[in-house]
């Protein structure tokens, strides 16, 4: 794929971030940040493993913790995985502050990739999850860089006059929301198959649109469906992935997504750019 910068500037290339964008990424005390499912798993079960039922996927591992203590744990502890620690942003956002693309989704729920845009007004989109107002599954911000504020706006008020930043798992501000538990997950899958998980303006506008995965794993059927869902209508894009191998059905969502596999680190790819 040519011309990666300028296709990231005017939107018609969409980065897609995963937690694997923090493969090399230490907070200030020496502590690593999670970079994966297994890694996740041990921040949420304070440094210890779970059964090897659990331990699968993240999402499973979290619902067994949500059962046992409670919801509101699991979302204060998702939010002291990142809160308690200070840790420069990976190296994936640092390039994309510089290009600060028109279309930027991120299924990490930190505030990374709010810094991108940190200096510029812009539109951000949270998921939400077994909620009973409506079928509806995200909020809608606009930041006010003079203010630092991000302020809700209604679902019609949403154009591509500003970047938009999507982030479908939700995140850590302005509202503690997170997708991280399995019954999170089923019921915003459940809903984005109905069409409710993007706005009315995205479902347009990410159509015939190319897209570049980065830390994203596809091993796991969860994520594959996100991004399927995420992704209706796309035209063609790439997956970075430092993986020797990839599953049978990794293969599959690249052969059925029209994907090109770039076999390289993602910190390296990006620099090479």
């Amino acid at each position: 794929m040519e011309n990666i910068k300028e296709k990231l500037q005017d939107g018609s290339l969409v980065p897609f971030i995963g937690m694997g964008v923090f493969k090399n990424t230490t907070s200030k005390d020496g502590a690593t940040l999670p970079h994966d499912s297994d890694s996740m798993i041990l921040a949420l079960n304070n440094g210890r493993a779970m059964s090897e039922r659990l331990m699968y996927e993240y999402s499973r591992a979290a619902m067994s913790l949500e059962q046992r203590k409670g919801r509101e744990y699991i979302i204060q502890m998702t939010n002291h995985i990142y809160a308690s620690k200070e840790y420069d942003i990976p190296f994936a956002y640092e390039f994309f502050k510089d290009i600060k693309p028109k279309y930027m989704i991120d299924t990490n729920v930190d505030d990374s990739s709010c810094k991108i845009y940190e200096d510029v007004e812009h539109f951000m989109i949270t998921g939400v999850s077994r909620i009973t107002a409506d079928y509806d599954r995200f909020l809608i911000y606009k930041f006010d860089p003079s203010t630092k504020e991000y302020t809700r706006i209604d679902k019609e008020e949403l154009n591509d006059s500003l970047p938009i930043l999507f982030k479908p798992m939700g995140c850590m501000i302005p509202e503690m929301n997170f997708i991280i538990s399995d019954a999170d997950f089923v019921d915003w899958l459940t809903e984005a198959m109905g069409g409710y998980a993007l706005p009315p303006f995205l479902k347009d506008y990410k159509k015939d649109k190319s897209y570049m995965f980065l830390g994203v794993d596809f091993s796991r059927d969860t994520f594959r469906m996100v991004a399927h869902e995420i992704t209706l209508g796309l035209d063609t894009g790439i997956i970075v992935t430092d993986k020797d191998e990839l599953t049978k059905k990794e293969n599959k969502f690249v052969d059925t997504h029209n994907l090109e596999i770039v076999k390289d680190e993602c910190d390296n790819f990006l620099k090479s750019l």
